[in-house]
């Protein structure tokens, strides 16, 4: 059974073409308007209409909805924790050591396989959709999105900077200066295929830092992203002299710490239907809680 979106239109939108209406206050992409035509998916008052047709107050306009058909991963029971949730989106926090979704060769075990099966307990039947993802290693919190319009609306905020990501990394050495902006290109390293580095024709790539505490020989830093590369923050860190503690491939080894000293502490995004600003936050896993007293520690000795 198809079932609609119905959205009333107000008076401060009269006058929109439908096809304005669609993109700028609903946010559907192009591609999906183009889809949702093909399949008569789009009603004004109850009739068919052109793109072109200008709304009026009152109008009524329903949209079809897309029915996901599969999660496009295979559920499979495992342990996760939700930081938000609502119709339309979710905020998971992703221990260390774990995929995000599946690649190459490994099939099961990420977030996406244990979210998928934590729908389906519910009922819903969705396909998985990262926003964007960390390594790995990483920890923190992972978007999710619901559907293919709150995914396309929360990819528009990422691109637009309205969705913030905030890290916590433990690096080496003192952080000098303690507030910055670090703005390098980054690209593909020019010998090895599964690393980055900042190369003059790379991507635009930007990274704000502040120090939080200095111990002994260490920092401990936050970072903000204003681009996503592949490795960002730790091809940044490495690259100004700061890598990342645990980090194998950009920073340094320890023997008191398994994995690089990296969180996702929180993202803040605007809600997709009434744009008010929510902020989520990943409490700091207790392993990397060990380091940072181990660094304090370390400085008191």
């Amino acid at each position: 059974m198809k079932s609609f979106a119905t959205y009333k239109v107000i008076k401060e939108h009269e006058g929109l073409t439908l096809e304005e209406y669609l993109k700028t206050i609903l946010q559907y992409s192009g591609r999906k308007i183009q889809k949702l035509t093909r399949q008569k998916g789009i009603f004004l008052n109850g009739k068919k209409v052109f793109l072109q047709r200008k709304v009026k107050s009152q109008d009524v306009l329903r949209i079809l909805m897309a029915q996901d058909m599969t999660y496009g991963v295979e559920p499979e029971e495992g342990s996760i924790e939700i930081l938000y949730e609502d119709d339309y989106m979710l905020v998971v926090n992703k221990p260390a050591y774990q995929l995000v979704h599946p690649t190459g060769q490994t099939t099961k075990g990420t977030l996406a396989n244990y979210l998928a099966y934590h729908l389906q307990q519910q009922g819903v039947i969705t396909t998985i959709r990262p926003v964007h993802r960390l390594d790995r290693e990483t920890s923190g919190c992972v978007i999710f999105a619901k559907d293919d319009r709150s995914q396309f609306i929360l990819e528009q905020q990422l691109k637009d900077r309205t969705l913030k990501r905030v890290y916590w990394a433990l690096v080496k050495g003192i952080v000098h200066p303690p507030a910055a902006t670090i703005d390098f290109p980054i690209g593909f390293h020019p010998t090895m295929a599964n690393r980055r580095a900042v190369r003059e024709k790379g991507d635009p790539a930007i990274t704000h830092y502040h120090t939080l505490h200095n111990f002994s020989e260490t920092s401990l830093v936050e970072l903000r992203l204003d681009t996503g590369r592949t490795h960002q923050i730790r091809v940044h860190l490495a690259h100004i002299g700061y890598p990342l503690l645990g980090d194998g491939m950009y920073g340094i080894r320890t023997s008191w710490l398994t994995r690089q000293a990296l969180h996702a502490s929180s993202v803040t995004f605007n809600h997709i239907k009434d744009q008010h600003e929510i902020i989520v936050q990943a409490p700091l896993p207790p392993d990397l809680t060990r380091a940072i007293d181990f660094c304090r520690s370390e400085k008191n000795s």
